[in-house]
């Protein structure tokens, strides 16, 4: 059984639930439940704050865990990256009040910043040596500098309409940030195993996603033209038609290229075009 440490509510659960449905693994969430046996696969979720996280994973109290890059990174625990999942994305920010005027970090020499990110704020500041005061809060980081607790604010940005409310502007990027799935170091040959056919689901799904299935008819002597439009994983399958001349072709295409690869293929003369959602892709 592989234990996987997963945080408890907000954007980064449901989006972690979200995947592991679609990888199969089915789950019967109690209102209370911290540790929940999966019905079809031989994973248990164990749910945690977000910030328990990557020292759960280290210690072995999980094998694994989906966590923010933002909380892997600030908290330096020894556990290992295992792959990015690519959802959950956003960024830790220094914002400052809006009507202040701002040219480049030396903005900050002297100044008091508010945080629940002190390590990664104070590694910053040290890279670029500057030196100001960090001033560690856990929640509501944005309403500092409004009631003088502080100059400015580092903290997690998605949109920006948090800082805008707050009268804050955002004005350097310190890090990028996504959902990880992370793993202790010293798993057994039985969970790794686990832990490789987990990952093997993953890839399916995310090698899915904005992809499309396209099947169309296209008459023969336009085919190698058609090709070089739908080049497919590795080449489009043709099938022959009852109607002599014409052929079924069946390929994989971008979904961000759909309406550019549809006009071509029309100008082409392709007729009865398809296009179907891809669930899984194994490569």
């Amino acid at each position: 059984m592989l234990r996987i440490a997963v945080q408890a509510k907000g954007r980064l659960f449901e989006e972690t639930m979200e995947l592991l449905n679609e990888t199969g693994i089915k789950l019967v969430l109690g209102k209370r439940s911290l540790l929940v046996p999966a019905k079809t696969f031989p994973v248990e979720l164990l749910f945690l704050r977000d910030d328990d996280i990557p020292q759960s994973v280290a210690s072995g109290v999980a094998d694994v865990g989906i966590v923010g890059e933002n909380e892997f990174v600030e908290k330096k625990e020894n556990a290992q990256i295992i792959k990015r999942l690519g959802f959950s994305k956003c960024r830790l920010s220094l914002a400052i009040p809006k009507d202040e005027e701002y040219s480049n970090l030396s903005w900050f020499s002297g100044k008091k910043i508010a945080t629940s990110y002190p390590e990664i704020l104070s590694d910053f500041f040290k890279k670029n040596a500057i030196k100001a005061g960090i001033h560690v809060i856990s929640g509501s980081v944005e309403i500092a500098p409004g009631i003088g607790l502080a100059d400015a604010i580092f903290d997690i940005v998605s949109s920006g309409s948090t800082l805008v409310s707050n009268r804050l502007k955002e004005v350097e990027v310190v890090m990028d940030s996504e959902a990880l799935l992370i793993g202790n170091n010293k798993l057994s040959n039985e969970k790794q195993e686990i832990l490789n056919e987990l990952i093997f689901r993953i890839d399916a799904v995310q090698t899915a996603e904005n992809k499309k299935y396209i099947l169309l008819n296209a008459p023969n002597d336009k085919l190698d033209e058609i090709f070089a439009v739908l080049p497919g994983m590795k080449s489009p399958t043709v099938l022959p038609l009852a109607q002599e001349g014409w052929s079924s072709i069946h390929s994989v295409i971008d979904e961000k290229r759909f309406w550019e690869i549809i006009g071509k293929l029309k100008a082409l003369g392709a007729e009865g075009i398809l296009v179907i959602p891809i669930e899984k892709m194994i490569l």
